[in-house]
């Protein structure tokens, strides 16, 4: 006999969306996690609650004119699909474009959802207007970030447990999916014993006992690889980024592990485009971790000068916040698997910002006074936060002298830096700040930045000497490769049934989220233009909850 209509693998965003829609649907609702109940949420959690959404008030009432047409224009020019397993993914994109331009914003809002006025400007592009990039800001970064965005899931999905339609289960291990006559019937696994970590932190694997779970639908929604380096570097696109990196930090927790994926294939699900990933380049060593070589990512805006380990500074469209997969590809070019920003006080009060959800305690709070406290009010203090960084990052080194700052790199790095080839690329930099004409891509991407108003208010500098003590002090900044998402994954159609090798839906599998390339097993192509991670998981997490094949 059957224990449930569905049973869901992974308590993150798509498969809470999935269960709070199956709920509404009357659907009898398993949710398994291997983590405790404090981890409900998973990676979310820790994110910034950036959603992709295409003309909404909010880019309006900042001057921003977008489209779908604008928008679709610049998926396909980002996404580059070449393959002809993407023809699933591309049908997720456009569907997800359809729904980014319309009924999302109004759904989600009715559930709670607020954003902040300032759309942020992500992924501005590789310099073609038919290429990688978005043309427009349209990054909404969610009031209460990533705490904020779980939970209006979160209680919908309680509610269905208070009224018996929904049991979660944590600390379950998911070893198998029960297979019979070539349909899904459930799933194994091991019990794990009980663990009081704090969410983030690494938690036992030791067995407890043993579980089996009946029902006629499995919905995986269980993520990426992030956690595991062995299996992102198995993966890693040598022939497009060279070799991976020999260090790495992790932008997401121990548990993003990547153990239903094998599992999936096992079952009959196929995985496509498992080549395709989303690594950062601007990750730094938290100096306050809480997973194993917890990294976070610096979200910056156009201003740092960007160097190469040699000391060499970074051609476009290497330039931050610009185009991540081109700039990873450059870096790696080294032979070195870091790379540095050099920069002011000044630029770091404006423009520097932490990813995640515990970078950004006034956005978290959703308080406007914590706000304007801590990104008005300050003086010529950054936030907090970036502050603390700035002070105790092990990444981190802040001098009066250019001298003394390559004296602070060349302890940090292992390619001894030329105190005087730097500061020649600095000065040229500097000879072009006081001229509203300059040749100088970086100097243009910055006055281009400040022709919107969402930059100049609150996300770039004014232009300013960098070696003009004045503007100090100096700061330089060690980055580290970041690992984060998944853009491959297990192949599925529009229902979020899973596909087999031949292209047939494998009766009972689903999946969602990240371990579907967050739909149709990569809907992103080669690029992502940010917001669009939360918002695929959102969004094939309905599709999957909403399908009618799931009994």
């Amino acid at each position: 006999m059957d224990d449930a209509d569905a049973i869901i693998v992974g308590g993150g965003l798509a498969g809470l969306v999935a269960a709070a829609e199956l709920g509404d649907r009357g659907k009898r609702v398993i949710l398994l996690d291997q983590e405790p109940e404090q981890f409900l949420g998973g990676q979310a959690f820790w994110s910034l609650g950036g959603l992709f959404m295409i003309d909404t008030p909010e880019q309006r009432r900042m001057g921003i004119r977008d489209s779908h047409a604008l928008a679709l224009s610049d998926w396909m020019g980002s996404a580059q699909f070449d393959r002809p397993e993407d023809a699933w993914p591309r049908r997720w994109a456009e569907a997800y474009l359809d729904f980014a331009a319309g009924e999302m914003r109004p759904w989600l809002r009715e559930m709670g959802f607020r954003w902040f006025p300032v759309v942020g400007w992500a992924e501005r592009g590789g310099g073609w207007a038919d290429g990688h990039g978005n043309s427009v800001p349209r990054f909404h970064i969610t009031w209460g970030t990533g705490p904020g965005t779980v939970a209006p899931f979160e209680r919908r999905v309680r509610a269905h447990v208070a009224a018996g339609l929904i049991e979660m289960r944590f600390r379950h291990q998911v070893d198998r999916i029960i297979m019979e006559n070539g349909a899904a019937r459930g799933v194994a696994g091991t019990v794990l014993a009980p663990d009081t970590a704090a969410r983030g932190q690494k938690t036992n694997r030791d067995p407890a006992g043993e579980f089996e779970v009946r029902a006629p639908s499995v919905i995986v929604t269980s993520g990426g690889i992030g956690g595991n380096f062995e299996m992102v570097r198995k993966a890693w696109p040598r022939d497009r980024l060279g070799e991976p990196p020999k260090t790495m930090v992790a932008g997401v927790p121990f548990h993003v592990d990547g153990r239903m994926i094998a599992i999936s294939e096992a079952a009959g699900g196929h995985v496509i485009n498992r080549d395709r990933m989303w690594h950062y380049t601007e990750g730094v060593r938290n100096w306050d971790p809480i997973w194993p070589d917890h990294g976070i990512r610096i979200l910056p805006g156009p201003s740092s000068m960007w160097f190469d380990a040699t000391g060499r500074r970074l051609p476009p469209p290497c330039l931050p916040g610009f185009d991540t997969l081109s700039t990873l590809r450059e870096i790696m070019r080294t032979g070195y698997d870091y790379s540095w920003f050099v920069l002011t006080q000044k630029v770091i009060k404006k423009e520097f910002a932490l990813s995640g959800s515990e970078q950004n305690p006034d956005f978290t709070s959703g308080s406007w006074k914590e706000v304007i406290r801590q990104r008005v009010l300050s003086g010529s203090r950054a936030t907090g936060p970036v502050e603390a960084f700035k002070e105790r990052g092990a990444d981190f080194v802040v001098a009066d002298t250019l001298e003394e700052l390559v004296a602070g790199m060349n302890r940090l790095g292992e390619v001894p830096l030329d105190a005087g080839r730097l500061r020649a690329q600095i000065e040229a930099r500097d000879a072009q700040v006081d001229n509203p004409f300059t040749k100088d891509s970086q100097m243009m991407a910055i006055l281009a930045a400040r022709n919107y108003r969402g930059d100049r208010l609150i996300r770039t500098a004014e232009p300013h000497r960098f070696l003009d003590p004045k503007n100090g002090p100096l700061i330089a900044v060690k980055l580290h490769i970041l690992t984060r998402k998944t853009l491959g994954g297990l192949q599925t159609d529009l229902d979020s049934r899973m596909l087999g090798a031949d292209g047939q839906p494998v009766p009972g599998l689903f999946a969602a989220g990240e371990v579907a390339g967050f739909g149709g097993g990569g809907y992103h192509g080669y690029n992502a233009l940010e917001g669009t991670f939360l918002g695929g998981c959102i969004f094939s997490g309905r599709n999957a909850g909403r399908s009618q094949h799931v009994a």
